[in-house]
């Protein structure tokens, strides 16, 4: 995996989110590209088109604060805002600009597409163009919770709940046993993943991983909720030109029909993007046609 790609890790500044070490790989040719993962996975995700989008870009795939190899603060913070998507997002900002980047388009899955819409919020001069990948914005998920939802997305609430019981409870199991059934999707099983990558979100899956990706979601409806308000009140929306693809099958699909126009009310250009025949992993169900996705749209940048 990653063949021709350098990995190395950036400490990046303290900016009043506790200190961060970001592990990443990076590597080809062209304009800058950021790829960000989604829970409980790595940079690995992006591993089956990383190599073909290096052919035109270059491609930096890094791990979030808390997950993969990346370090973050033990604490999570007032309303767990060490690790919001504002920390998140401010760390890749700051990664960019270590290896020379000011300005760069960025794409994102589950977890990682949260902090790109942070990003573009937060850092609207720096964003180029922006893609999503099966997720809806965090304001819209909370104000629209069904009964479908939640029983699709029980790790939501779950992981949210109050240190340590979330963290004990995960960490109880086997990892393996942890992952397999976490990612296992009816129908398909674990068909989607490698056995070097499934092997990689294993090996991660230590107290860090866990004790961050907590905090994450304890951030979600806390801190993140409180920033994703303020600014849809506040009229802000995404200014650069935005992709949104999701899976056709997966929860975002399936509970919420079209993605694209839920979006649409959270930019202020037309969304461009539309569903992929497969479930929520999105970039290693379907790589060919994601690939295909995101090549179209960023290089039209």
């Amino acid at each position: 995996m990653f063949e021709d790609f350098e990995r190395t890790e950036i400490a990046v500044p303290d900016r009043g989110f506790g200190p961060a070490t970001i592990h990443l790989r990076h590597g080809g040719s062209g304009p800058p590209l950021l790829l960000l993962h989604g829970n409980p996975m790595t940079h690995v995700a992006w591993h089956k088109i990383a190599g073909d989008l290096a052919k035109n870009f270059h491609v930096v795939a890094a791990d979030l604060r808390g997950y993969g190899d990346s370090v973050g603060p033990e604490e999570g913070g007032a309303d767990h805002v060490n690790y919001s998507f504002r920390a998140m997002a401010q760390d890749q900002v700051d990664v960019m600009e270590a290896l020379g980047f000011e300005t760069f388009q960025a794409a994102g899955h589950d977890r990682g597409a949260r902090t790109v819409h942070r990003m573009c919020l937060d850092h609207e001069g720096r964003i180029e163009r922006a893609a999503v990948v099966d997720i809806l914005p965090n304001r819209h998920i909370w104000n629209n919770v069904s009964k479908d939802w939640a029983v699709k997305s029980w790790h939501w609430l779950f992981m949210a709940q109050p240190y340590d019981m979330p963290e004990r409870m995960m960490a109880g199991v086997p990892p393996r046993y942890y992952m397999e059934k976490k990612l296992s999707k009816k129908g398909i099983g674990l068909a989607p993943f490698t056995p070097e990558a499934f092997d990689e979100y294993v090996r991660c899956f230590n107290w860090k991983t866990i004790r961050g990706s907590c905090e994450d979601y304890r951030a979600c409806v806390t801190s993140d909720l409180a920033m994703d308000e303020a600014d849809y009140a506040e009229g802000k929306r995404v200014t650069c030109p935005l992709l949104a693809v999701w899976g056709a099958r997966s929860h975002t699909g399936t509970v919420y029909g079209d993605v694209r126009a839920i979006w649409q009310d959270y930019a202020a250009a037309p969304v461009q993007g539309g569903p992929i025949d497969c479930g929520h992993y999105v970039p290693e169900e379907e790589p060919e046609e994601t690939r295909n996705w995101f090549l179209e749209f960023f290089q039209a940048g």
